[in-house]
């Protein structure tokens, strides 16, 4: 019997498996193409075997990064979604993967990552909650930054920022997308009908989080919920094939919200408030060191001996 596969993933909350759209995108694809997995939902992606979340580890080729080349990979062990498609409708799916990733995934980046109050107010506090100490001051700014590139990559706008214009132009763009993919879904469980395909896994990844994570900002959100047939198409896969996992993440997110409130009231308030100006002294201490901005020089004294001694940084897996 051939070893389990095993998918390294971004770990869940507001009721859903993952909170991040690639990872959701393979667990769904997973789920529906009956793909047996050893799954592990973790908070750093430095402890997945590529350096990044999502990431398919097999024991014959290898590790894989990105949805598209980790579902290529389950069909060469067999697992197809797709199989029971039609030329014509593998033609369609090729052309409504292409529309989500260059319609709605830019505004989707931007409505969690560059929206200032939307990424202060929730992204950034999500990770830096999550993450261990002290990559948590750290890697949610960096991965801030590459989100940006990408979204300026993806449209071709090397200066592209936060703003009413760039704005508008997204989220018009992912209006449309939602439009069209609502017209093509119809009255339809899924996109072909009774059984789902990479197209379903494609669209669920992209709207769940819409759907459910809270932003302050969220006109997606608005939009995608006049629309009943894609909330809907969202709500039945998370209760058909993630139901276990819709669990676990409302009662993380419960008490969560919990332990903040009791936290927010006197006379633990400034004790928080003094804690957390001395873990972001350390963090900066130890980030200046690790980066090699201040450094310790060892003087030797004459007629000494002996070897200095070296100390190794390592980082426990958050699960």
């Amino acid at each position: 019997m051939a070893a389990p596969l095993e998918l390294f993933c971004w770990k869940g909350s507001w009721g859903l498996p993952s909170v991040d759209t690639g990872s959701l995108i393979v667990l769904a694809y997973a789920r529906f193409a009956g793909t047996p997995l050893k799954v592990h939902k973790i908070s750093n992606p430095w402890r997945s075997p590529t350096g990044s979340l999502p990431a398919l580890k097999t024991k014959e080729d290898g590790s894989f990064s990105q949805p598209s080349k980790i579902i290529i990979q389950l069909r060469k062990q067999k697992y197809n979604a797709d199989y029971d498609l039609s030329a014509k409708e593998g033609a369609d799916t090729l052309a409504f993967i292409s529309l989500v990733e260059e319609k709605l995934m830019p505004a989707l980046i931007y409505a969690l990552w560059i929206d200032p109050k939307n990424y202060a107010e929730v992204t950034r506090r999500w990770h830096a909650e999550n993450i261990s100490f002290p990559l948590n001051f750290v890697l949610p700014s960096c991965m801030q930054s590459r989100q940006l590139e990408r979204v300026r990559l993806m449209r071709g706008n090397g200066t592209l920022e936060a703003g009413e214009e760039a704005e508008k132009e997204l989220y018009s763009d992912a209006l449309e997308c939602m439009n069209l993919l609502s017209q093509r879904l119809g009255s339809n469980r899924f996109f072909f009908g009774d059984s789902p395909s990479s197209l379903d896994a494609y669209v669920f990844g992209h709207l769940a989080p819409i759907l459910k994570i809270r932003l302050p900002s969220n006109k997606l959100q608005q939009h995608l919920k006049d629309m009943d047939n894609l909330t809907n198409f969202c709500s039945n896969i998370l209760s058909l094939y993630f139901p276990d996992e819709i669990r676990e993440g409302m009662g993380q997110s419960a008490s969560n919200v919990q332990e903040g409130s009791e936290f927010d009231h006197e006379p633990y308030k400034r004790r928080k408030q003094l804690l957390s100006v001395l873990v972001a002294v350390a963090a900066m201490l130890g980030y200046a060191f690790l980066t090699g901005i201040v450094a310790i020089e060892h003087v030797k004294e004459k007629g000494s001996t002996g070897n200095t001694a070296s100390t190794d940084l390592q980082i426990e897996e958050d699960e």
